[in-house]
C-alpha cells in the first residue's frame, strides 16, 4: 500500500479522458451530421469525400449549361412554330389568289396581308438568346465532363437556319399576289418554304431530344456520386446515437472509478492513526 503514486487514479483518469475525448467526438458528429470529426479520423476519407464533393459541383454546373442549351432550343422552335402558323396562313392567301374570280382589288387585300406575314417571317432570322443569335447556323458546344478531356456536346443552332439559301425564305420575298400567276408561283414557293421548315423542326426536336437525355444522363451520375461521397462523409445517426449512449456510460462510470480511487490512500492512513 503506497501513498506517493495512485496507479489507480492516473490509470482511471486516463481511460476517462479517452472516454470523454470520444464522447465529444460523437457529440460533434451527431451535431453536424460528419461522419468525421476531425481529419485525423480519417485522412484517406476526407481526400476521396472532397474530391467527389468537386465532381458534385461540376456536375451541377454542367447540368446548368444542358439546361441553357434545352431553354435555346425550346426557344428555337417556338419561334419556328410561329413562323409555321404564318407560313400556313400564306399558303392560304396564295390558293385564294388563284381563283380567277377575284378582282384586282381582291387580290390588292391579299398581297397585302401576305406582305406582312413575308416581314414577319424575315425577321426570325434576327432573333436572339440571351445575345447569341437563335438561326445563324452556328453549332454550339456544352461541355458536360467533370474532369480535364471529358466529352461535350454540341448541338443548339448547329444547322438552324433562316438565311436566303435555307430554302425558308429563298424566294417568297420576291412573290406578289397581285396577279393569278404569281400567286401560282407564290403557292409553289410557299410549299417549299414549308418543307424546308419541317426539316428544321425536325433537328430541333432531335437537339431537344439529346439534350433531354444528356440532362438525365448529368442527374443520375450527380446523384450516385452524391450517395458514394454521403456513405464517406455522412454520419450514420442510428449508429452513432448508440455510441454516443455508451460514451456517456463509459464517462459517468470512469468519474464513479476515479473518485474511488483517489479514496483508496486514505486506507493507509488506519494503519498509522
Amino acid at each position: 500500500m503506497i501513498i506517493n503514486t495512485n496507479t489507480g487514479a492516473s490509470t482511471a483518469a486516463r481511460i476517462l479522458a479517452s472516454n470523454t475525448d470520444a464522447l465529444q467526438k460523437s457529440l460533434k458528429r451527431l451535431s453536424t451530421g460528419n461522419k468525421i470529426a476531425s481529419v485525423s479520423d480519417d485522412a484517406a476519407g476526407i481526400a476521396v469525400g472532397s474530391k467527389l464533393t468537386g465532381e458534385i459541383s461540376r456536375l451541377s454546373a454542367s447540368k446548368q449549361n444542358v439546361s441553357n442549351l434545352i431553354s435555346f432550343a425550346q426557344t428555337q422552335d417556338g419561334y419556328l412554330e410561329q413562323i409555321e402558323k404564318a407560313l400556313k396562313r400564306m399558303g392560304e392567301l396564295a390558293m385564294l389568289a388563284t381563283d380567277d374570280t377575284k378582282n384586282d382589288l381582291d387580290l390588292d387585300i391579299y398581297d397585302e396581308e401576305f406582305q406582312s406575314l413575308e416581314a414577319f417571317v424575315d425577321s426570325m432570322a434576327n432573333k436572339e438568346f440571351n445575345g447569341i443569335s437563335l438561326f445563324n447556323g452556328t453549332a454550339m458546344t456544352a461541355y458536360i465532363g467533370v474532369t480535364q478531356g471529358g466529352a461535350d456536346i454540341t448541338v443548339g443552332t448547329s444547322g438552324i437556319s433562316l438565311g436566303a439559301t435555307s430554302g425558308v425564305m429563298a424566294s417568297i420575298g420576291t412573290n406578289q399576289l397581285q396577279s393569278h400567276a404569281n400567286a401560282d408561283d407564290a403557292l409553289e414557293d410557299v410549299l417549299a418554304a414549308q418543307k424546308a421548315l419541317a426539316a428544321l423542326r425536325s433537328k430541333t426536336g432531335m437537339n431537344l431530344s439529346r439534350l433531354e437525355q444528356e440532362s438525365a444522363s448529368l442527374s443520375i451520375l450527380r446523384d450516385n456520386i452524391g450517395a458514394a461521397r454521403s456513405r464517406i462523409l455522412d454520419v450514420d445517426v442510428a449508429e452513432e446515437s448508440a455510441n454516443f449512449a455508451k460514451q456517456q456510460i463509459l464517462v459517468q462510470s470512469g468519474t464513479a472509478m476515479l473518485a474511488q480511487a483517489n479514496i483508496l490512500p486514505q486506507s493507509a492512513l488506519r494503519l498509522i492513526s
